[in-house]
């Protein structure tokens, strides 16, 4: 008998990230993680169960894997071929929501046209986020699909931090800072009312650190404040992109070097941060590993930004009661933790060297005036949690029945 599944795709421009979900005591369980990656160049299947089995590892040529819809065309079909899968809908991240959506939503034609609007403003992400719900909407339109937002989060902000100083027509139009990486700091946010409730409820930065990198400032588990704004490219340096820049330097470009527009879009999403500081790579494990200046420049550089940011949050909160690491970097390498916690000293952080390198969950000393935390994030989960909200009331319960039953 087929089981009755949530699938969720987190689309990028060269990979089509799944997870698929059951559904128990009316509760998301992660059944399958898989990833088409490597589109148009080397594309590879990988999937694993929940037990971390391999269920595929398999490479396809170039031209069998062209773009986003393909290789949603090739997981949907492996995943028929091999899996007893009744899907009840899909859950899609959707990185910029705009002004109007200020929580996860059902998709229809409208929504689709709506969230075209944003594609300027996530040109690396957006119109790979529609590409695949597009795509099922044609092959599928029975089929319930729920768009989770990556700006919702941050919706609540106040005036003061959501405007810019520029004339106010802007703001209505939707020019306002708006923040991003909003799915995995929701799921911060309610995990630390489960494993540090005190904490949950003081004021604590959380700071999601991955190829995209991003700051929060949650007071009582809410987001206030964060380092991206009208785009994801503000704040702090990331793999490709730069963080914080003058915009004088983007006008010097355009009218003294005389870049085209889509020149200067390809220099902030691709060509800068880590990678364009460094000359080497965008990735951290690299510059980390190499002894060239560049790398060290760059490793220096992302740490330095990121204390400078905590100083901006912990003013906007008033204080602060703890630091959670988040996300590849800040899950993964205890020597950035050490050297950002080095930069916390001042804010009243003391450091658990030990306990960093045994990768606990509190890596901050008992006489810490603000903790230190790593708590893993999970996106996909969030996103599992929202589109089973959604489902049809008899739906989800009839699929949490035979669950239970069986």
């Amino acid at each position: 008998m087929a089981m009755d599944a949530i699938l969720v795709v987190n689309a990028g421009s060269s990979s089509v990230k799944f997870q698929i979900f059951s559904i128990e005591a009316g509760a998301p369980r992660r059944l399958i993680k898989g990833q088409l990656d490597g589109i148009g160049t080397r594309p590879r299947l990988s999937a694993e169960a929940s037990d971390k089995s391999r269920l595929i590892d398999k490479s396809y040529g170039p031209g069998e894997v062209g773009d986003v819809p393909a290789a949603m065309a090739t997981v949907a079909s492996w995943l028929r071929e091999t899996q007893k899968l009744n899907l009840l809908a899909v859950g899609h991240r959707v990185v910029h929501g705009g002004p109007q959506y200020d929580r996860p939503v059902v998709i229809d034609q409208t929504v689709v046209a709506n969230l075209e609007r944003y594609v300027s403003l996530a040109p690396l992400h957006q119109p790979n986020n529609l590409a695949p719900i597009r795509t099922l909407l044609k092959s599928r339109p029975e089929l319930l699909q729920v768009a989770c937002f990556d700006t919702a989060f941050h919706h609540g902000h106040s005036p003061v931090a959501d405007h810019y100083a520029i004339p106010e027509h802007f703001y209505a139009e939707g020019v306002r800072r708006y923040g991003f990486h909003g799915l995995s700091y929701e799921y911060v946010a309610k995990r630390l009312c489960e494993v540090a409730p005190a904490v949950a409820a003081g004021r604590v930065i959380v700071a999601h650190l991955g190829s995209g990198a991003s700051m929060c400032a949650l007071a009582n588990g809410r987001s206030i404040e964060s380092t991206m704004g009208f785009t994801a490219l503000d704040g702090i340096p990331m793999g490709t992109r730069p963080g914080q820049i003058d915009p004088g330097v983007l006008l010097y470009l355009l009218s003294e070097k005389g870049m085209q527009p889509a020149a200067v879009q390809d220099l902030l999403y691709r060509e800068s941060g880590l990678k364009g500081l460094s000359g080497i790579s965008n990735d951290m494990r690299e510059l980390q590993s190499n002894s060239d200046p560049r790398a060290r420049l760059a490793v220096d550089y992302f740490v330095y930004r990121i204390g400078l940011n905590a100083g901006m949050l912990a003013a906007a909160l008033g204080g602060l009661d703890a630091f959670v690491f988040t996300a590849g970097i800040g899950e993964n390498s205890p020597t950035i933790r050490a050297r950002i916690a080095e930069k916390l000293a001042w804010l009243g952080v003391a450091f658990d060297p030990a306990a960093n390198a045994e990768r606990k969950l509190t890596i901050s000393r008992r006489e810490s005036r603000v903790a230190l935390l790593v708590v893993p994030t999970d996106e996909e989960l969030m996103i599992a949690q929202h589109t089973l909200a959604l489902l049809p009331k008899d739906t989800a319960r009839k699929a949490a029945g035979e669950r239970h039953a069986g």
